[in-house]
């Protein structure tokens, strides 16, 4: 029993450390751009869903409003999203990418892309079809086990 309690708590916090150096190689990359990782997860929910409102940006990066606006109000200033009026509600702002910010998309997109490619060479195909594979049926269940919130 010791045995498998200490083999699922090496795998959780094997998870957790690679997590977390991905995410320390890939501000790396990310910082001669001048963009945060909070930044590049906004732009990037954007990229693939133009014009969403504040309040869906906040829910899908478990964000607080108070928190997304402020990244927001960085991105707004800095000349890479715009806010505007939702036409069907004139409570809801909605917020869009302007062109620099779509430049600024393709850019951090190789430059993760160029560190993806560096991290997963160390693997063969097989191997990291099968981790893939494995990673998406425990985030199938994560989601399962915490009500079916919507993956996007």
């Amino acid at each position: 029993m010791q045995k498998e309690l200490d083999a699922y708590l090496r795998f959780g916090f094997l998870i957790h450390d690679v997590s977390r150096l991905r995410r320390i190689v890939v501000d790396r990359a990310l910082k001669p751009l001048g963009i945060t990782r909070s930044q590049w997860w906004v732009l990037a929910f954007l990229s693939r869903r133009d014009g969403m409102t504040q309040t869906a940006l906040a829910a899908d990066l478990d964000l607080t409003k108070v928190a997304i606006g402020g990244l927001v109000d960085r991105m707004e200033q800095a000349g890479f999203v715009e806010r505007r009026a939702d036409e069907r509600d004139a409570r809801a702002r909605r917020v869009y990418l302007t062109d620099a910010g779509q430049t600024l998309v393709r850019e951090i997109r190789k430059s993760v892309e160029a560190v993806e490619s560096e991290i997963l060479d160390a693997l063969p195909s097989d191997e990291l079809d099968a981790a893939a594979k494995t990673l998406v049926k425990l985030k199938r269940r994560l989601l399962d086990l915490v009500g079916g919130i919507a993956d996007e």
